[in-house]
């Protein structure tokens, strides 16, 4: 296996741009990755575009007739079929969506390749986790579902155990929904609370098909207003054990910006340190239980200057095993560069001053009155039995 990360980047993702006005502007993409040259982490991977995804690797998820539509939007906007979910508020059709959504998928599916071949221990597309896209339909931002395509494309290649965690604010419905008969793949979503976001789903109840697959699906559904401490005191009370107890072959992560305080789309408290300590984790979880293979993706993020750029650099370092550290000055050339682009102000370090981040762990004991462990006792009591876990 490889020792170097891959980082997958084609300054054509920036294609993917639902227009003006729309919370997924597509310059949070060109920042990230010139925060990442600016620090140099560029040289510390291999930076690679793969090709993007065909017709016959979408269709390991995606149905015929869902490609087709796509296809047809993309050729005429205005003519886009909104009962695949196109030409919405949430998903307005785009000149071209058909090539940038499957090239968005190609890198995440050739990021899975790379790892499951050996030919790098880990692989990072930031681009992706676009985790809503249902087999039939377009939702909340997302064409393709890259990260379901990397997942079917490393089952093809004979993966028998592939785990996904989703920190994204919003539940990974997508991907549990490509996945829920099948026990091969253990899905585990820690979100914002259903009732308070979209898209309303990722309850504790849901936990995978009866059968084979039952307890393959783990939600956590989080209260809003949920900060560091309970963020990664949930984090560390589900998905350590879930892990150590499927033994999955690849660890593929998706890291959603959103749940920062500063989200403008959402309404959890959670910190720059707090994402930056989960990506840690992930890291340190994929070495301990999947032989350091690791697949990590972006996903949501909406505060496009002040967090996704910092968060999603961190998450480059980490899997580069060149850490930023977040103490460490932003680089003045990439605060020119956010000013040149956006006319705002680029935040001036790497941190939100909450590190190193406390948080008290499950072992320690829980307090049955608390809303976060309550949330947290509802998934494991909805999901572990069923895996042959105590609750």
């Amino acid at each position: 296996m490889s020792g170097r990360a891959l980082l997958m980047w084609d300054d054509a993702l920036t294609g993917y741009d639902f227009g003006a006005g729309h919370p997924m502007d597509p310059v949070r993409l060109a920042l990230t990755m010139g925060l990442v040259r600016a620090y140099g982490l560029d040289r510390q991977v291999d930076v690679v575009a793969a090709k993007p995804a065909g017709d016959s690797t979408l269709r390991l998820v995606h149905r015929e007739d869902y490609v087709a539509a796509v296809r047809a939007a993309s050729a005429n906007p205005k003519a886009a079929d909104q009962a695949y979910g196109l030409g919405t508020l949430d998903d307005p059709a785009f000149a071209g969506m058909h090539e940038s959504s499957a090239l968005i998928a190609g890198q995440s599916v050739g990021a899975a390749e790379a790892v499951w071949r050996g030919e790098a221990a880990h692989a990072v597309n930031f681009a992706g986790g676009l985790h809503h896209a249902m087999p039939g339909s377009a939702a909340g931002f997302c064409i393709y579902n890259d990260a379901s395509l990397a997942i079917a494309r490393l089952l093809e290649l004979g993966a028998e155990r592939v785990a996904y965690v989703d920190v994204d604010v919003h539940h990974g419905d997508g991907v549990q929904a490509a996945f829920w008969e099948d026990p091969r793949v253990l899905t585990v979503s820690l979100h914002e609370h259903p009732r308070t976001l979209f898209p309303g789903t990722g309850w504790p109840e849901e936990t995978g098909a009866a059968g084979p697959a039952e307890g393959g699906a783990v939600n956590v559904a989080l209260p809003a207003g949920t900060g560091d401490a309970g963020w990664l005191r949930a984090f560390h009370a589900v998905v350590p054990e879930l892990l150590a107890d499927f033994r999955p072959q690849v660890l593929v992560t998706q890291h959603g910006a959103d749940t920062h305080f500063e989200d403008p789309l959402a309404h959890l408290a959670v910190s720059l340190d707090a994402q930056r300590a989960v990506q840690v984790a992930c890291h340190d979880l994929a070495h301990e239980y999947a032989e350091g293979r690791w697949v990590a993706l972006g996903g949501g993020g909406y505060a496009v200057v002040d967090v996704v750029p910092r968060s999603w650099t961190h998450l480059v370092g980490i899997a580069a095993g060149a850490p930023v550290e977040p103490e460490s000055v932003v680089p003045s050339s990439w605060r020119d560069e956010v000013y040149a682009r956006t006319r705002q102000l680029a935040p001036g370090r790497m941190t939100d001053g909450r590190w190193p981040v406390e948080w008290r762990g499950w072992d320690e004991g829980y307090d049955p009155a608390d809303r976060l462990d309550q949330a947290v006792l509802a998934a494991r009591r909805a999901a572990f039995p069923l895996r042959g876990l105590l609750p």
